[in-house]
């Protein structure tokens, strides 16, 4: 005797309640924002993505701002760090030069980042997170994974009934919306967030996965930038659907390691965990100037403002570094990076200075720039950060009156000690001599 299939229950993201009937509208609230999947209760591995982060903050802090586009960014020169729905109806994308943002969209309301105010958003929104589980791994600021495994006892419901009442609260408590992806693992769970945005809640199960992924661009698949899609689109491979009928042998052979993830992942398979709260991978700071500038001379101090907020930002985590990078990007918007990797790592704004100054002299050939950053990256502990130089008996001596400087910042402020640039290496002597100062 063939049994019947147990009905498939739903979840009411507005109220909680589990409808088993076909209705489209919750029969406890009223609201159509039913969720309904044949494997909703047994997935446990969510991506929580904040719906237009730092416009929301924004909208919530101004209800004026509600039914206006709104944009923040850094100014007419800067670029759109994000921008709200009615924005985006617009065209306007995050990374769009602002520009061409307000060309698309010139009654938009534009503020200045305030990141401050966001990070400690952040904080709260990621606190109320590691108590529904300990397994949170941060991808952004307003980002993240959670494994809910074996949290049912704790919570006493289910993953997916777990992170409804989650997003509700931070609705409520907070001011701030979320999309929610679920599925049986991370690379369709961040592709379930990105289905409904905003105020999503997406499932895609085991069983569907291929189905789903057959019909998406590989350039939907994680770590296929927009250079490699354009690979794949040349030698004729457009969709997902297209790498699933391939061997794996056969794209390793094209593509090598990445040829085998490509395999992996067009079937929906992926066996990475969630690792709870990776460090910072690397401290930077960048500025974008109001007018291009060429001069040496001219990008000296601001290079050297930007080296001390990285070194204040490192002294202030206990970090160091080794590797130093300097950004620049020119007045046709292309991005320029120069690296160097120091023998000891240093939390020092002298040494970053230093090394990024030597970077910037052979990229100062009379092109002129939009933007200039400085970071430190292959992070560590402060402890073993810039030990004696017995090359250079100054070092120390530097070391010693830029820590001063810094005990006398903290007790009376920064504005209380103005350095002056006293570092010129042997590059920056020969750009003089050059005429590119």
């Amino acid at each position: 005797m063939t049994q019947t299939p147990s009905p498939i229950r739903a979840l009411c993201r507005d109220c909680g309640a589990r409808p088993q009937d076909r209705t489209t509208r919750c029969p406890r609230c009223g609201s159509p924002r039913l969720v309904r999947h044949a494997e909703l209760d047994q997935l446990s591995i969510a991506h929580i993505d904040c719906d237009a982060f730092y416009a929301s903050i924004e909208k919530r802090d101004n209800p004026d701002l509600q039914d206006v586009p709104v944009i923040v960014g850094g100014g007419q020169r800067g670029v759109v760090s994000t921008c709200c729905y009615i924005a985006r109806i617009y065209g306007v994308r995050s990374a769009m030069p602002m520009f061409k943002a307000l060309e698309a969209c010139p009654q938009a309301v534009v503020i200045r980042p305030n990141m401050e105010k966001y990070a400690a958003v952040g904080k709260e929104i990621r606190e109320r997170m590691r108590a529904l589980t300990p397994l949170v791994e941060p991808i952004s600021i307003d980002e993240a994974f959670l494994d809910l495994t074996g949290t049912e006892r704790l919570h006493r419901a289910t993953p997916a009934e777990t992170l409804a009442g989650f997003v509700r609260d931070l609705e409520s408590d907070i001011g701030i919306s979320a999309s929610v992806g679920l599925a049986p693992n991370k690379f369709l769970a961040k592709l379930a967030s990105d289905l409904e945005k905003p105020r999503g809640f997406s499932v895609i199960g085991a069983s569907e996965a291929r189905a789903v992924l057959a019909a998406m661009p590989v350039g939907r698949i994680w770590g296929v930038g927009k250079v490699f899609q354009q690979k794949l689109e040349r030698d004729g491979i457009r969709m997902i659907g297209q790498l699933q009928e391939m061997d794996a042998a056969d794209l390793a052979r094209r593509y090598g390691s990445i040829g085998l993830r490509l395999a992996r992942l067009s079937h929906g398979d992926d066996s990475r965990e969630v690792k709870p709260e990776r460090g910072a991978k690397s401290v930077s700071s960048e500025t974008t100037f109001r007018t291009d500038i060429s001069s040496f001379e001219t990008l000296r101090p601001i290079l050297r403002n930007l080296s001390e907020k990285v070194s204040a930002r490192l002294k202030k985590s206990g970090l160091s570094g080794r590797g130093v990078t300097l950004k620049l990007k020119t007045a046709d918007f292309r991005t320029i990076t120069r690296a160097r990797h120091l023998q000891d790592p240093t939390q020092l704004a002298d040494r970053i200075y230093a090394a990024g100054a030597d970077l910037l002299a052979n990229e100062c050939d009379g092109r002129r720039f939009r933007l200039i950053g400085i970071g430190v990256s292959d992070l560590e502990s402060a402890d073993r950060a810039d030990p004696q130089d017995l090359v250079d008996p100054l070092a120390e001596r530097r070391k010693n009156a830029e820590l001063a400087v810094d005990r006398l910042r903290d007790k009376f402020g920064k504005s209380a000690v103005e350095l002056g640039l006293t570092h010129t290496s042997r590059i920056e002597k020969d750009a003089k001599k050059r005429g590119d100062g």
